[in-house]
Parts: structure tokens; C-alpha cells; sequence
């Protein structure tokens, strides 16, 4: 049996994905300051943020002095905007997608542009960051 690799860093996907890449970037759950470094480089890398609201999200990068083009991305736009990022990145755009709160995809908009990534061979990078669940169980 071969062992799976792990994924490439994120700096590294990037690089290597002559399509652009997808990142999906962990953000704080109640405190600002609950976001990992890793998930503040990202955010300062990328060409665009696509979010379920544009101004919780600039809130944080408010915060933390990041400005970035950002994109609504919720579930009232998803069927419109998910084939607008893809060309983007398909074109070469990096691109994170960042919920209110939280990592996207668990209760959030998300796996429809991350199932037309994945089937436009399109690199997706997890960014973990806070989880409500774990949150909840301290």
C-alpha cells in the first residue's frame, strides 16, 4: 500500500498550481485575536476573499491592517458566484474563502465551489483554525 503524502503547504500549493488555488481559511469564532498565524498569511497572500458577509469579514481584516478585494459567497448567491471563482481561478487567482464564523463548509456555504475545484483539478488548502465544537466541549 503507498502512503499518502501530506498536502503541500499553502506558499507551496499556491506556487504549484498554475490554475490558482483555493484556500479555506479557519477564522476567530468569538475573539479576533483566536486566528492562527498561518490564517493571517493566507489572508495577506491571496488576490481576493470570498465571504458569507462582507462586512463581518472586514471586521477582521480591519483588525489585523488586511486589504483585500472581498466577495460575497452565502448561500443566496452561491449557484452564480461558485462558477465565477472557478474561472478566476482557473485563471490563476488565489482565492480564500472565510465564514462569519468558524471554518467554512461545516455550517456554511462552501462545498458547492469546492466540488466544481475539485472536479476542475483545482488545488484546495485547508487553513484550520478555531472549532466551535472543541469550544464548546472546554
Amino acid at each position: 500500500m503507498r502512503a499518502r503524502t501530506a498536502p503541500p503547504e499553502p506558499a507551496d500549493a499556491a506556487n504549484a498550481a498554475a490554475g490558482g488555488c483555493l484556500y479555506l481559511v479557519g477564522t476567530p469564532i468569538g475573539n479576533l485575536e483566536d486566528i492562527t498565524l498561518r490564517a493571517l498569511r493566507i489572508l495577506k497572500e491571496v488576490d481576493k476573499i470570498a465571504c458569507e458577509d462582507t462586512r463581518h469579514t472586514l471586521k477582521l481584516l480591519t483588525h489585523y491592517d488586511i486589504h483585500k478585494p472581498l466577495v460575497s459567497y452565502h448561500e443566496h448567491n452561491e449557484l452564480m458566484r461558485a462558477p465565477e471563482l472557478v474561472v478566476a481561478l482557473e485563471q490563476g487567482a488565489k482565492i480564500a474563502l472565510v465564514s462569519d464564523a468558524g471554518m467554512p463548509l461545516v455550517s456554511d456555504p462552501g462545498h458547492r465551489l469546492v466540488t466544481l475545484c475539485l472536479r476542475h483539478h483545482l488545488p484546495v488548502v485547508p487553513i484550520p483554525g478555531p472549532s466551535a465544537l472543541l469550544a464548546s466541549l472546554s
